[in-house]
């Protein structure tokens, strides 16, 4: 953990769910932050260490409450809390000149009717989120670098969004009928106590959910409305997958008459050749959710069965990781002018 006077100074709201426990551990070895506040109004007190093993030895701090951590005093904070908590808190900080990363809902929909919809509250911050940045690095990077708030995406979104933006960056396919069959890995529910997600429910089954609506699909469509500049229909179905990370989204699309003579596997090569997170496939093969656990990397297979008129896009990713928490690292290094591999370099796990 970096301790110079150059170094972030970094607070955590909300640090006892799996998005916090990520944060924790990608910045505790990130090379030009400190670690100032962790909180938890039920934990204060208790050594991050004691609930956390795996970060003993790296990170010394204990859980404070939100009164206590001395929030205006860090260069950045992240909220990895329920939907609702940042929204109330962003403005103090802000004026404080602290820079906001929510990992929550609160500033990801632009339409605050969208936003009360789906998750039964009024946006106490209407203002703020007119200003923030919508957090996917490979789309908004200049947004992002000058925002003083951020609202880092969805986990099921990145890589929906990620997997699309070739296509209709360029407008090659059409865009009333797009399915997105999308799966996760369990602790995307969170670390809560909830029946559905305990050992005897979630192993040895796969079930779908979501299907009647799930509050991810109008952030969906609102990032690939602005890259289609006209709406886009998106059916999407969430899965969970008795595996504890991962995610692997299944994309089909029907390509446009006139973009029949497209080479695909290079559009989508020169698109992310750049980018340092998104790996495209080589043609034919395709990605499985073991070569990204516990990377910050998003994988990208394009396939055009019989070389027809559908194309189908495999994307993978760790929900965690470039779903959640290294997203929003990769987006703190934007704001602060850093590398943007800085603490983000780790190499994914297997087996």
């Amino acid at each position: 953990m970096a301790s110079s006077s150059s170094a972030v100074k970094v607070g955590i709201v909300g640090g006892t769910g799996y998005t916090g426990v990520e944060l924790l551990r990608l910045l505790s070895a990130h090379p030009n932050v400190q670690l100032h506040a962790i909180t938890s109004r039920k934990e204060e007190g208790m050594p991050v260490s004691a609930m956390f093993p795996n970060l003993r030895g790296h990170v010394d701090l204990a859980f404070s409450t939100p009164e206590n951590a001395k929030l205006t005093e860090c260069d950045v904070v992240f909220f990895a809390t329920p939907h609702g908590v940042a929204m109330a808190q962003a403005r103090e900080l802000i004026e404080a000149g602290v820079k906001v990363i929510d990992l929550a809902a609160d500033f990801r929909l632009q339409d605050t009717a969208v936003f009360e919809k789906w998750y039964k509250m009024p946006h106490g911050c209407p203002d703020i989120l007119r200003e923030s940045a919508y957090g996917l690095v490979e789309l908004n990077r200049q947004k992002i670098a000058a925002a003083q708030v951020i609202g880092n995406p969805g986990c099921y979104p990145t890589t929906v969004i990620l997997g699309l933006a070739p296509l209709l960056e360029k407008k090659l396919i059409q865009i009333d009928n797009i399915i997105a069959d999308c799966k996760s890995g369990v602790s995307g529910a969170g670390r809560k106590a909830e029946v559905s997600t305990l050992f005897s429910e979630a192993s040895d089954n796969f079930k779908a959910y979501g299907v009647a609506g799930h509050r991810h699909h109008p952030e969906i469509t609102e990032q690939l409305t602005a890259l289609a500049g006209e709406p886009v229909k998106l059916t999407f179905v969430p899965h969970l997958v008795p595996m504890i990370r991962g995610m692997l989204s299944t994309i089909y699309v029907n390509i446009n008459e006139d973009a029949l003579d497209t080479d695909f596997q290079a559009l989508y090569e020169t698109r992310y050749a750049n980018e340092q997170f998104v790996d495209v496939m080589p043609a034919g093969s395709q990605p499985e959710t073991r070569s990204v656990r516990a990377s910050n990397t998003l994988r990208i297979a394009v396939s055009r069965p019989n070389n027809g008129s559908q194309l189908i896009i495999i994307v993978v990713q760790d929900n965690l990781v470039k779903g959640a928490a290294g997203q929003a690292v990769q987006n703190m290094n934007l704001l602060f002018g850093l590398p943007e591999q800085a603490g983000l370099g780790g190499v994914a796990i297997l087996p």
